[in-house]
């Protein structure tokens, strides 16, 4: 997205957090693909057959998005931020009750792209990396959110560097060793039949 997109985007943002639902018709056109395009990226590991479609994800997050008026936006990279992470919360609650309602079965898969866990081979359970997450948010939040906004978010890390206010040099310091302590935790995860 061009700068002064993005910056029409972040003024638009900020009207809508103080009030303005006009703002909110405009922004909408605006960042819709940049939803889908995350929404996309969360659902094209799962299986065929899959019940939950990129487009039923990015209207629910919009729901939800919709209910966060208060949220005072500070950019574009904040607001997709926040997005990636209401899709993630989407698609583990509905992956944990579809786990709950077979008894543990039909888990919706997730594929960790070979930046994340070094082999293109590995699927792992969104649930076990939401898990591996939420256990690395507690040790360290800022690799947690690093791994959210690059892998799940699709931001760059310029734009996460910027969300989270740190050089870009710690972005990609976070990223490596968040990437290493995900595979070793997911690995056990594993070893242990979970």
């Amino acid at each position: 997205m061009a700068r002064s997109a993005s910056q029409g985007v972040t003024e638009l943002l900020v009207a809508w957090s103080q009030g303005e639902q006009a703002a909110l018709d405009k922004l909408v056109p605006l960042v819709y693909a940049e939803l889908r395009r995350i929404a996309h990226r969360y659902i094209k590991g799962e299986r065929p057959g899959r019940t939950l479609e990129t487009t039923a994800l990015v209207n629910e997050a919009y729901l939800r998005l919709i209910d966060a008026s208060q949220v005072r936006w500070q950019d574009r990279a904040h607001f997709l931020a926040v997005s990636a992470q209401l899709m993630r919360r989407i698609l583990v609650d509905f992956a944990r009750s579809r786990r709950y309602l077979k008894r543990g079965g039909g888990t919706q898969k997730v594929s960790l792209d070979e930046a994340l866990v070094g082999s293109p081979e590995k699927s792992h359970d969104l649930v076990a990396l939401d898990d591996a997450l939420e256990a690395l948010a507690v040790t360290d939040k800022r690799k947690s959110r690093v791994v959210e906004l690059r892998f799940f978010g699709g931001l760059s890390v310029e734009e996460s560097a910027e969300v989270l206010n740190v050089s870009e040099d710690t972005v990609h310091r976070d990223w490596r060793l968040a990437k290493a302590w995900l595979t070793r935790e997911m690995e056990k995860g594993a070893g242990n039949g979970e």
